[in-house]
C-alpha cells in the first residue's frame, strides 16, 4: 500500500479559460509547466484551435485516482457549475 503523504507524486487538475472563445478547458497532468507549454504552443490536439488560453484554476493532489476523480467531476454538468460559481469573480471581473 502506497503512502499517503508521499509528496513525491505530484497530479494536477487544472482549468484553462479560451480567449478566443470563453468557454473552459479542463485537464489532468503530472506536469502542469510541461502541459501548459504544450497547449500554448497548439501541441495538445483538444486545444489547438482555441488558442489562446489562460491558467484560471489548478489544484494539487498527491494520489492520483483523486485528482481523475475531480478531473471528471469537474467535466460534469454540475462540476462545471460549480466551477463558475468559484470562479464568478474572475470570469465576470477584469482579471481575465
Amino acid at each position: 500500500m502506497k503512502e499517503t503523504s508521499d509528496v513525491s507524486n505530484k497530479y494536477y487538475v487544472y482549468v484553462l479559460y479560451s480567449l478566443q472563445d470563453g468557454g473552459f478547458y479542463i485537464g489532468y497532468t503530472t506536469n502542469l509547466k510541461l502541459r501548459l507549454s504544450k497547449h500554448a504552443k497548439g501541441e495538445v490536439p483538444a486545444t489547438t484551435l482555441r488558442i489562446p488560453f489562460k491558467l484560471i484554476h489548478y489544484e494539487y493532489f498527491i494520489n492520483e485516482k483523486d485528482a481523475k476523480a475531480r478531473e471528471k467531476f469537474l467535466k460534469s454538468g454540475f462540476g462545471r457549475k460549480q466551477l463558475k460559481e468559484i470562479l464568478k469573480r474572475t470570469l465576470f471581473g477584469t482579471n481575465i
